[in-house]
């Protein structure tokens, strides 16, 4: 058994406590946690399992690193604090642990990563003898090994387009919904995530990634982008309320260009409700989805929906990107130490766990 440690107890956290309850591998040996007021809860009552898992949250980190752990789950947030999330999983891959971690979006495609991410992980791996993965869902699988292995089904590909359309109202981080996308706010408010450069900063990495395994060169990364106000104010279940005027809806594209024209695009559709920009693209049942569309003979689209946390669309795509990388775990033990990406790490079969009860 892996002994693994989960670090951050959020809507990443959560799913992460229940994936690796839940895998045969792995071994639940210790939970960090920055919130006073979580410090001796149990990691069950954290995660919402409906039981105690027998591991009361920490928040000393010297003590829980000074154990060794096999494996580190890093699910707090990156966004808004990436030097603190560089500095501590630096520090984890330094004790010889892998490390996973959706947290770094330069990471994702390893090798385009700026040397002052990529110095210090690699320079952690060799002074230790851990090692780094980074994924999420998008970026991350929506983005890598799912269109790239739909890829393969077809004679030939004119284009592949990765599309995540959302209803954000669902999604319950308030903070990076209304001042880093800009729900809510004036139309006149200037988003960072929507900044120029800002989404090839997030997404261009995968662009690159993707280009890398279809074995093509990118001109240039493009960026579009639209927004909508709301027509009328809307109250919603997790986020209260937002006003008439203000940004409901965002529409952008980030596009890998090879020879001369959008090849790979990646695509986010997001809205606070779904009566703001009617005429843009909705997911089948309006909540949300992910989807792939290869354009060419044949032309094939594929849809991903996923619900937890009762029927939450937003929560079953964090679950999700928390299966690819506590699924990678094992692998990764297994494999030589260093700084992978979702090339390197194949998407495995959930061996040993059909029919498994969930924690």
């Amino acid at each position: 058994m892996i002994s693994t440690v989960v670090w951050g107890t959020g809507n990443v956290g959560r799913a992460a406590i229940r994936a690796v309850e839940a895998h045969p591998a792995l071994k639940l040996a210790h939970v960090l946690v920055h919130d006073p007021g979580k410090v001796g809860r149990d990691a069950g009552d954290l995660a919402g399992t409906g039981r105690d898992l027998g591991v009361a949250a920490t928040d000393d980190i010297d003590a829980v690193l000074a154990t060794a752990p096999g494996a580190v789950v890093y699910a707090a947030s990156g966004d808004i604090r990436p030097d603190e999330a560089l500095a501590d999983i630096t520090r984890a891959v330094r004790t010889g642990a892998v490390v996973v971690t959706p947290a770094l979006y330069a990471l994702y495609d390893q090798r385009s990563a700026p040397p002052e991410l990529r110095g210090p992980v690699l320079a952690a791996v060799a002074d230790g003898g851990g090692s780094l993965f980074v994924s999420g869902v998008d970026p991350g699988w929506g983005n890598d090994v799912l269109p790239l292995m739909i890829s393969g089904l077809g004679s030939t590909v004119d284009a592949i387009r990765c599309q995540e359309i959302f209803d954000y109202s669902t999604y319950d981080q308030p903070d990076a919904v209304r001042d880093l996308i800009g729900m809510g706010h004036p139309m006149e408010y200037e988003p960072l995530m929507l900044a120029a450069s800002v989404p090839t900063m997030v997404w261009g990495g995968q662009l690159r990634l993707m280009a890398r395994a279809l074995g093509v060169e990118l001109d240039d990364i493009r960026e579009t982008m639209a927004r909508r106000p709301l027509e009328t104010t809307v109250t919603t279940r997790t986020m209260g309320e937002f006003a008439a005027g203000t940004q409901g809806a965002v529409r952008f594209e980030v596009q890998g260009i090879v020879g001369g024209e959008p090849r790979i695009v990646i695509e986010h559709i997001t809205r606070i409700h779904p009566s703001c920009a009617p005429d843009w693209p909705s997911p089948p049942d309006g909540a949300g989805a992910h989807r792939v569309i290869i354009e060419g003979r044949p032309r094939i689209e594929v849809t991903v929906e996923a619900t937890d946390e009762d029927e939450n669309r937003s929560a079953g795509g964090n679950a999700t990107a928390v299966g690819r990388l506590v699924n990678a775990i094992d692998w990764l033990v297994d494999a030589e130490p260093g700084l992978y990406d979702a090339l390197d790490v194949p998407l495995r079969p959930a061996a040993g766990r059909l029919g498994r009860k969930q924690p």
